[in-house]
């Protein structure tokens, strides 16, 4: 029991460091769309607003940091339950 229990603890740890991570990430993210944005209104404010490539680009990626670090595309711990159902499983087919 104490076997499944730490593999919980460390899987459960393992999702708040993504979500810290992509907390990091977004205020990283802020930061360069408002310098990107500064250097595109200093220098060239009439000029296509190019600073959208970053933000399309970083934003793409942030969806899926977001969506590994909060449970979405990840998968889900392993249950003891589910093991002991596919080892039935198995030896039911062989």
């Amino acid at each position: 029991m104490a076997e499944g229990s730490d593999a919980l603890r460390n899987f459960a740890q393992k999702q708040l460091k993504k979500k810290q991570d992509f907390r990091t990430y977004m205020w990283v993210y802020a930061a360069v769309v408002a310098l990107t944005s500064g250097v595109w209104f200093i220098t060239s404010p009439s000029a296509p607003y190019w600073p959208v490539w970053v933000i399309l680009g970083m934003g793409i990626a942030a969806i899926f940091v977001g969506l590994d670090a909060y449970g979405r595309l990840g998968g889900k711990p392993i249950t003891d339950e589910q093991i002991d159902a596919e080892v039935e499983r198995l030896r039911r087919k062989g």
